[in-house]
């Protein structure tokens, strides 16, 4: 396998890592649980969201910057601003968990972005079908 076939698979595996990491971590936040203060959770999203932000870049340097990848970083911003939102600024559960499926949908939209090569996402016909 290639460099960039390992990376790019690398790439999309912490992706998923990360959504389910968010998921988890989010109900932890709307369920007022005491797990969120382990080491292990405060730490590893970081080291997760590093490496998958890594391969983004290492990535990013083959393809070049195109619309969908610029449509992919804002998306990224919005969801660590929702993310932050739902796990630590936003007061009552409701609002957590609003927070949370709007941070969720935002990935998915980051995820149709990228299999789509589209900033369209999701709503753009896959090419060749």
């Amino acid at each position: 396998m290639s460099g960039y076939l390992m990376v790019k698979h690398t790439h999309m595996t912490l992706a998923v890592l990360s959504l389910l990491f968010f998921i988890l971590r989010a109900g932890w936040s709307i369920s007022g649980s005491s797990l969120l203060a382990r080491p292990f959770v405060r730490i590893a999203p970081h080291v997760i969201d590093t490496l998958l932000l890594a391969c983004g870049l290492y990535l990013l340097s083959f393809i070049g910057m195109q619309t969908f990848i610029v449509a992919k970083l804002i998306g990224l911003v919005l969801y660590i601003v929702l993310g932050t939102m739902a796990i630590k600024r936003a007061r009552t559960a409701g609002q957590k968990a609003i927070f949370a499926t709007l941070a969720v949908l935002t990935f998915a939209y980051i995820m149709g972005a990228a299999i789509r090569h589209s900033p369209w996402s999701w709503f753009t016909p896959m090419l060749g079908a």
